[in-house]
This record gives C-alpha cells, structure tokens and sequence, in this order.
C-alpha cells in the first residue's frame, strides 16, 4: 500500500479527502475543456481526469490502453487487433513514450488545467489482466500476451508520472488500475491462476508507488481477497459486489489505512431523483460488514463514493444527476464521521 511523501506526488492515504465523491473515467462530453470543468466543478475535492471517447473513440479504454503496444494495431475508430500473434514481444519498448498521441489528449488537458493544485486528482489506467484478456481472445498464447500487458501498463504507468511531473508537478496523485476482465473473479474463461493475477496487478502497482497512491477498480463481484493481496491503496468496488464475503480482508486493509471507494450510485439504468435509496443500499452493505467484523467507524471514516462505472453512454444531464446524488453520499458520510469525532472530543 502506498505511503508516498515528501518529494512523490503521490498522497498518503491519510490525506485523501473525507467521505469525498469522485468519478470513474468517462464521460458523454463531446468537449474536453468542458469535461474537464465538469469534473473539476462538481468533484474539487478529488477530481477523476476524464476521458470523452464520444469526441475520440481511441480514448476508450481498451485502445487507449493498447496504445503502442508493438503487434497491436489500434484503428481510428478505437478497434484493436492482432495481425501475427507470434509478433507480439514482451521485451518491446512500447510507444509514445511521451503521451502525445491522440488517446492522451484529454488527460493532457485536464494535468494543465490542475497545475499548480496541491489537492490531490485521481487519475486511471486500464489494468494488465483487462488488456491480456484482449490479447488471448484476438489468438496470443496467454502466457505471452499477460507478460506483454504487465509490462505495458508498468510502462504506460511511469510514462503517466513523468506526465504528470511535467504539467502538474505540485499535484498529488491517485492513480487507479480498472480491471472489468477480474469481474466473477478466477472464472472458467480467465487464463490465469490466483498467484499470477497477483503478480501482474502487483507489478502494475509498484510502477506507480514512487509517485502516486494506488488503486484497483472493479466494477462488479471479484475475488475481493485476491485483489487486496497486490497491496492497492485504494479499492473501488460497487456496492453489493459480493464484499460481505471478503469481509476478513477488508477489514485488515482498513486498519492498514485502505480507502474504499464505494460505486454506491448505478451507471446501468434510471437512478431516480433523491439519494434515499442508496444510502440505504450503502447502510445495509456496511451494516453486513460489521457483523462480520469490519470496524464501523474505519468503514465510514475510510469511504470514498464513486459512480459505480464510467458515463459515456449517458447524456450530459444524466452525468450530471449521477454526480449530484454522489456528492450527496458524501455529504451523509462526512456528517456521520464528524459527529463520531464530536462524540469522542476529536
């Protein structure tokens, strides 16, 4: 788990924001400028650099991620493919080093606009499990296409921090890998044992630890105990995603200072207009927890509150509920911890 100080941009985890809300990557904006005074506006305590893949599909994240990636070729229209599995090379240095291609241009934009912010931003990767399912489902042998997307992001994720250094360099740093590929956990059709998930997301992980603190985002039921064993700083997880069972770990990761950033607000269908519903949803998640032995303080006090996926396929209008009924989560958190501090003279 990260503890980043001094000269790193990364933020120890005791610096995060209280009960803050924040965001998961896209959103419908068909403007950068306005996306990123989006999320600057409605999120400041931890704005998510955004990405706009309705202006430019090459920032969609599978794309965006394989960018560069030497025997990948990515199209215009975001499409991925594989011409010669057999001409995948792990020990290839991957491309755009400097981030300057088009699948970059929202996070340059949004890194300028934040220069010179001392809070921190939270910034997000496509994860090397993700984009090693790509790679096998296009025909590469599993063994080389997880080698290939370990070293990418690693790569990818260290190029990111010399970016950040450049436009930003007095911003502190949350950086998120998000893994949809380790939804329903160590299934049937993922070609990799327990240990190597670790050992790829692990390695991922520790490229960003000199400069940022880490994440990991999942954005439906996973193997809770299998993630947290690759030492993320932060885990995104939805509410409801099977955590109960998972309890033990999350519990141990809270007293080491872990944050959750609870997906307490759906991103796959009507939400309705008041927040009523899921702060019940949240309660009774916490509530489950508890009972199986998670500190409830450290469960409110420790909380993030995110949407549970990206905003792409919404409207402007509909992005814009969605962040209003987070930043009212929030708000409960943060006045059920301050009247837990109030209540022990704090």
């Amino acid at each position: 788990m990260t503890q980043a100080s001094g000269s790193d941009q990364g933020v120890g985890l005791d610096a995060l924001p209280l009960g803050a809300p924040t965001s998961v990557g896209s959103l419908p904006h068909r403007d950068r400028a306005e996306a990123i005074a989006f999320v600057l506006d409605r999120t400041p305590e931890l704005p998510a650099a955004p990405t706009v893949p309705r202006l430019d599909p090459l920032e969609m994240m599978v794309p965006q991620g394989l960018w560069g990636v030497a025997g990948v070729e990515v199209g215009p229209d975001g499409s991925c493919s594989v011409p010669d599995p057999g001409a995948l090379d792990p020990s290839a240095p991957l491309g755009d080093e400097s981030l300057s291609g088009a699948p970059f241009a929202t996070w340059r934009a949004f890194l300028a606009a934040v220069a010179g912010r001392t809070e921190p931003v939270k910034l997000q990767l496509t994860g090397p499990v993700t984009l090693g399912m790509v790679l096998v489902d296009a025909g590469a042998p599993a063994d080389v296409a997880f080698e290939v997307t370990a070293r990418a992001v690693a790569a990818r994720a260290r190029h990111l921090l010399a970016l950040a250094e450049r436009l930003a360099p007095a911003t502190p740093l949350l950086v998120v890998l998000d893994e949809p590929g380790l939804v329903g956990g160590l299934r049937p059709d993922l070609p990799l044992p327990g240990d190597r998930v670790v050992d790829v997301l692990s390695g991922a992980l520790a490229a960003l630890e000199h400069g940022a603190t880490t994440g990991v985002h999942i954005c439906g039921p996973a193997d809770w105990r299998l993630v947290l064993q690759a030492g993320p700083g932060v885990l995104s997880v939805p509410v409801g995603a099977d955590v109960t069972g998972s309890a033990g770990a999350i519990g141990s990761f809270l007293e080491r200072g872990g944050r959750i950033a609870w997906g307490a607000v759906p991103t796959d269908g009507p939400v309705g207009e008041q927040p009523a519903r899921f702060w019940r949803q949240l309660s009774a998640q916490w509530c489950e927890l508890v009972q199986n032995g998670c500190d409830p303080v450290l469960l409110r006090r420790q909380a993030l509150v995110t949407p549970v996926c990206g905003l792409a396929l919404h409207d402007e209008a509909q992005a814009d509920h969605v962040f209003s009924l987070c930043r009212s989560l929030a708000e409960r958190i943060h006045d059920q911890v301050t009247g837990i501090r109030l209540s022990v003279g704090a």
